[in-house]
């Protein structure tokens, strides 16, 4: 049975050469294509000439520090996953590191099988989120119509509406993550590309317009879940 770590190409970014060594040779020994950066300027050159499954980058570095190297990234490549490495344990540069976009952090020292266990999951579970979103845009949700390729919201046999490209994708996450809950940082990092006051004040408008849109079907709601995100909820239709 095959590995999910068979040829998958890594880009490891780490300005400790001894650490960067041992953690290249672990992870190559675990079937992964490994190149080592010992900056984030260096980084970032290895990152543009080449294709990466997946990103580990160190925080604290000369010249060029982790969180700026990712968004210089992220700018490239919105879908790649990035993981973090940090001596610190400051809640605020937890934050920081997901505001740019990391999918997961790790605080030196740690158990080097806890990140492989990371990487494997981080992989399986962005494989299955990028084919469900690429392959996926035809939507139910209750008596409406979602054809996101199109951007339109059709109700029953009434004339279509066509969505903007924010409520578009908006409305379609959510409908991905129906019935359960779509994180407010997720929705902002993936469809407005940031994590700040007026990002997610913009967010709350488009809220607000999907549910008008959407108010002719009692059974369909956008519940607002606090300090988390949002819940498209579609209740039980047989009453």
């Amino acid at each position: 049975m095959m590995e999910v770590s068979n040829n998958k190409k890594i880009l490891l970014v780490e300005d400790d050469p001894n650490f960067g060594s041992i953690l290249k040779d672990y992870l190559m020994m675990n079937d992964f294509d490994v190149t080592l950066a010992k900056n984030g300027m260096e980084g970032f050159e290895k990152f543009k000439k080449d294709t990466f499954d997946l990103c580990i980058l160190d925080v604290m570095m000369p010249y060029k520090d982790g969180f700026t190297l990712a968004r210089e990234i992220r700018d490239k490549n919105k879908e790649i996953p990035i993981i973090f490495l940090t001596a610190k344990t400051m809640k605020e540069d937890v934050l920081k590191g997901y505001k740019v976009g990391a999918d997961d952090y790790l605080n030196k020292p740690f158990d080097s099988e806890v990140l492989l266990m990371k990487i494997k999951a981080i992989m399986q579970r962005k494989s299955s989120e990028v084919k469900a979103e690429n392959t996926k845009f035809e939507f139910q949700i209750g008596k409406f119509n979602l054809n996101s390729k199109l951007r339109f919201l059709t109700f029953e046999n009434d004339e279509p509406i066509k969505l903007s490209p924010k409520e578009n994708e908006l409305l379609k996450m959510l409908a991905l993550y129906e019935n359960d809950l779509m994180p407010r940082e997720v929705a902002l990092t993936k469809i407005w590309r940031d994590d700040n006051y007026f990002t997610s004040r913009s967010m709350d408008v488009y809220i607000a317009k999907l549910r008008k849109y959407l108010k002719p079907d009692e059974n369909v709601e956008i519940l607002n879940i606090h300090g988390e995100g949002f819940r498209l909820v579609i209740k039980n239709k047989d009453k």
